[in-house]
């Protein structure tokens, strides 16, 4: 039966991917380094667009994208070279694919209404209005030095046979089969098929098929064809006459003894290192496991209460087991930031054509990974981030070489691992940020009282950026506003568990920081009890536990410090929260971005692993409180926010 629903998932997964492929390409084209390369790539994933929108029956997209290929093929036979203007046009061809897969991925069709005009472009530009550019076929795309030498082949046309493999993992192997022999209709003739042809497109065959074609495109035509998703090819060679009689009803003693040393060395050669996995699937998992780390909690409880030897031993074995599972579920769910990072290039361009600025974008260290409940989060703040380095941190060319700098800026986009957590910068060589500007403007929104704001240190003054609606840029603009929205980034970026923080300098330019922990379902805590009120705080922030002597504590203003190892600390006993406490004469001491605070508790348990889950929606946001977690007696337990207290 026809698996509508499966073949339209696939198409659209593959189809994401070949799309992402032409945009960083078609980016990659304006710069001299890598072209050919990079026109090599987009041909490709332009190419296999086609084929299987036109085997999905979206004749829209086909359409498109065959118009593209056409251009493509100017540029790859150096009839063209890429301009601006083409770019522009090619990536708007990109936004409406993307548009269309959205549509498809929601069940619909795409029309020709979409592209029409698009369409029409791309062939006025293949004709090129004069006789300058003639309109090229497929085989006039393919490089002189890449086609055979002509021989004694039938019709005077080189055959080839093609070895090929699906793989045995493959769930749609009779799609595979269907959109590898239709691309190859389009760049020859295939002559016949071991198995028969009906055969493969029934699915009815083992892993391994032959495929005998008449083409003039080449060899590497065919095999860049014949080599993609699920699909390898084996071997490729050139013969000089068809087989006698095409095979109908011998396919097991075609395969047979002779392939099998073949079919062997393919299985070996083609082990599956990567499947993939629907996102829902994982979910469930990471709950079935975050189920384990609060029952191995409740066991760990009963064992300590009842104390048998042979319960102690086997929980610990299973303890480990649950452990090594858990490790596991969360290196499965971590993703690397390039899955991100890769939409940002696209991003740089647009802003700077749009303010007539020139900036070199590089990115470093996208194979960082971070789990991925966490990847949407940070998406929107990178891309704010990203969009106002350049409307407003990177000058125009004229400011710049007036300055002694070279008129091209440099944005550099860095992740690595530090410890336990992963940083993100995003560093500019622009115009820095004026802290006199910032005390000025300070004033002005009355966020800062005036003498506050004249003694103000330069960290004070950059933290106004976080203020809602702060913003030192003259006019809002419809790119961004350097400060416009930054209260937004900061709080997302708590609410991941993370912090942020500036360095800038007049004429130098300015770094934003980010540091995130890699994930934020399951975490160590201390357990304490305020009030009687059991809740946790994430180890991480922890730096000590003392006692509360009463000398120490003094009162500034409505707020109470304690002088603790020749510091004073902000103390807080969170009344407001948990309620007053006679017997809060215990201090643990939290640490978040290098300053310091401390709590009043009643008592502290000790360490743990626990779960945490948000809030619901229900509930809403509470400051003060991250999420919850269940540890193994039942109790619903509140987790701190240490990045509100401090």
């Amino acid at each position: 039966m026809f698996d509508e629903e499966g073949y339209r998932k696939l198409f659209v997964e593959e189809s994401r991917e070949n799309h992402e492929n032409i945009v960083n390409n078609l980016l990659a084209l304006e710069n001299e380094d890598g072209q050919q390369e990079a026109i090599d790539e987009i041909f490709r994933s332009a190419h296999t667009l086609k084929g299987m929108s036109a085997s999905m029956g979206f004749d829209a997209m086909e359409h498109l994208c065959h118009s593209m290929e056409d251009v493509f093929s100017l540029i790859r036979s150096g009839q063209c070279e890429m301009a601006v203007s083409l770019t522009d046009l090619l990536l708007n061809c990109t936004d409406t694919i993307e548009e269309m897969l959205d549509a498809i991925e929601a069940g619909g069709t795409p029309s020709d209404e979409q592209s029409a005009s698009l369409v029409q472009d791309l062939q006025a530009f293949a004709e090129g209005g004069d006789d300058t550019v003639p309109e090229l076929s497929m085989d006039a795309a393919i490089p002189a030095d890449l086609l055979p030498e002509m021989g004694d082949d039938v019709d005077g046309r080189p055959l080839y046979t093609l070895t090929v493999a699906i793989d045995p993992s493959s769930t749609m192997k009779a799609v595979r089969a269907m959109l590898l022999l239709q691309n190859l209709d389009e760049i020859g003739t295939i002559h016949s098929t071991i198995p028969p042809r009906e055969h493969l497109e029934d699915g009815k065959f083992d892993e391994q098929f032959e495929i005998f074609i008449e083409s003039e495109a080449g060899e590497e035509a065919l095999r860049t064809i014949a080599s993609g998703t699920e699909v390898s090819l084996i071997d490729l060679s050139r013969t000089q006459s068809l087989p006698d009689t095409p095979p109908v009803n011998k396919e097991e003693e075609q395969l047979g003894a002779a392939p099998v040393q073949r079919v062997a060395k393919t299985d070996k050669r083609r082990e599956i290192k990567n499947i993939r996995v629907d996102i829902q699937r994982l979910d469930r998992m990471m709950n079935l496991v975050e189920d384990l780390v609060i029952n191995r909690g409740r066991l760990e409880q009963i064992a300590k209460k009842h104390g048998i030897k042979e319960f102690d031993e086997a929980l610990s074995m299973v303890g480990r087991s649950v452990s090594d599972l858990q490790n596991l579920m969360m290196g499965i769910r971590m993703m690397p930031l390039e899955r991100i990072f890769n939409r940002l290039p696209r991003v740089v361009r647009d802003v700077a054509n749009h303010d007539g600025k020139e900036v070199e974008f590089i990115i470093e260290g996208g194979e960082t990974e971070l789990d991925r409940s966490m990847m949407d989060g940070l998406s929107d703040p990178l891309l704010h981030l990203i969009r106002n380095a350049v409307n407003h941190g990177i000058e125009t060319p004229d400011i710049r070489r007036a300055g002694g700098k070279p008129e091209k800026g440099v944005l550099r986009l860095t992740a690595r691992r530090d410890k336990d957590n992963v940083v993100i910068e995003i560093e500019d060589d622009g115009a820095g940020i004026d802290p006199e500007e910032l005390r000025k403007k300070g004033i002005e929104k009355a966020l800062m009282a005036p003498e506050t704001a004249a003694n103000a240190t330069k960290d004070e003054l950059v933290g106004l950026l976080f203020e809602p609606g702060f913003s030192t840029a003259a006019a809002i603009t419809d790119i961004s506003g350097r400060g416009v929205g930054l209260d937004v980034v900061k709080k997302t970026i708590e609410s991941l568990k993370g912090t942020i923080k500036v360095e800038t300098e007049i004429g130098r330019g300015t770094i934003f920081e980010l540091v995130l922990p890699p994930t934020m379902a399951i975490i160590d805590v201390m357990m304490v009890h305020i009030n009687s009120i059991r809740c946790a705080i994430p180890i991480g922030n922890v730096v000590e536990v003392a006692q509360a002597r009463p000398e120490a504590i003094h009162r500034i203003g409505n707020s109470e410090v304690i002088l603790l190892r020749d510091q004073t600390l902000p103390m807080y006993r969170l009344e407001d929260m948990f309620g007053r406490t006679e017997k809060s004469d215990t201090l643990v001491v939290l640490q978040n971005d290098g300053r310091r605070c401390c709590i009043t508790v009643d008592s502290v348990d000790g360490q743990q692993e626990v779960v945490v889950k948000p809030l619901s929606r229900i509930a809403g946001n509470c400051r003060g409180i991250s999420g919850i977690t269940i540890p193994g007696d039942g109790d619903v337990v509140p987790v701190l926010d240490v990045n509100t207290m401090i």
